[in-house]
């Protein structure tokens, strides 16, 4: 009786925190309701009309009008339906922790963190410079924690104290957005789509940037197999001895061509096992376009 009075305890305390984070983490909201989270949908502009990631967009429409040079911007959702998602979940739980995209690549984060500060506390926001899969892992890890009895506070800091402990490659199929988005000039992107350089872009914490350009998409791939190998074997080379490495793929608009990289990744890293891959947050999507390919690995939080 004693033992079963713990289990009880430990579960109330858990079910006492909610989970909060954006559809930027790839999580859908069928996935949300198994985990028993929650997502705020993106919203995006498209020739002036608001959409909202996964609710009224899906994947396959974004790319459809991304494809058709529809003219696409990215917003973040609205202080209104942020706190009005907060004080929902607050009637039901003590306290939530809020997991939104990197900082350095939306203002959402900041946004966030502004108003919880209305919240005395029992809101928490995680500024962990994540997106995509390795957002995915920071709302596992938050789970688990969560699981292991920490509150919102504790949870907040062991995700952000991990924060850099993440890497991210893309490769892309096409220049044009690059261009679009001002990254690059219209003369280089001219002279790149000429001579099929492919850029391998890298997130390490905080915002896209170059990594290295290489000629044709399966040089592109496996300058990315190498720079994952160097990753794993010196900047994470202790976690990933000590098994704590999750080894992760995304893709934009692509499933045949990333089903056939996943196979590629799981040959190079036997020792990872079967990798998971989820569709690129719309928010890089629309900034690098149809058809790129990303591989990651994030050091999971053990308990």
């Amino acid at each position: 009786m004693a033992l079963f009075k713990k289990i009880k305890e430990s579960e109330d305390k858990m079910e006492k925190i909610a989970v909060v984070t954006d559809s930027n983490s790839g999580i859908t909201q069928e996935q949300a309701r198994e985990l028993g989270i929650f997502v705020l949908p993106m919203p995006f502009f498209i020739d002036d009309i608001m959409y909202l990631e996964g609710i009224t967009l899906s994947q396959e429409e974004f790319y459809e009008r991304l494809k058709g040079d529809a003219s696409i911007s990215t917003s973040q959702p609205a202080p209104s339906e942020v706190c009005g998602l907060w004080d929902s979940l607050l009637k039901e739980y003590t306290q939530v922790v809020h997991i939104p995209m990197s900082s350095g690549l939306s203002a959402s984060c900041e946004t966030a963190m502004g108003l919880a500060k209305d919240y005395d506390g029992r809101v928490q926001v995680v500024d962990n410079q994540r997106i995509s899969v390795t957002q995915r892992q920071s709302v596992l890890d938050a789970l688990e924690l969560i699981r292991a009895g920490k509150d919102a506070g504790e949870v907040k800091a062991a995700l952000e104290k991990e924060k850099l402990e993440a890497s991210i490659y893309i490769t892309l199929e096409t220049l044009k957005y690059l261009k679009k988005g001002g990254r690059i000039t219209p003369a280089a992107a001219a002279i790149g789509t000429v001579l099929n350089l492919k850029p391998v872009l890298q997130i390490q914490g905080e915002k896209l940037d170059a990594y290295t350009k290489v000629r044709g998409k399966k040089q592109a791939k496996k300058a990315m197999l190498r720079a994952m190998h160097n990753d794993l074997e010196k900047r994470f080379a202790k976690y990933t001895a000590s098994g704590e490495i999750v080894l992760q793929a995304a893709y934009a608009g692509n499933p045949e061509e990333a089903e056939e990289f996943k196979k590629e990744v799981e040959a190079e890293f036997p020792n990872f096992g079967e990798i998971h891959m989820d569709p690129l947050s719309l928010s890089v999507a629309c900034h690098i376009g149809y058809g790129a390919l990303a591989i990651t690995c994030t050091k999971k939080i053990t308990v």
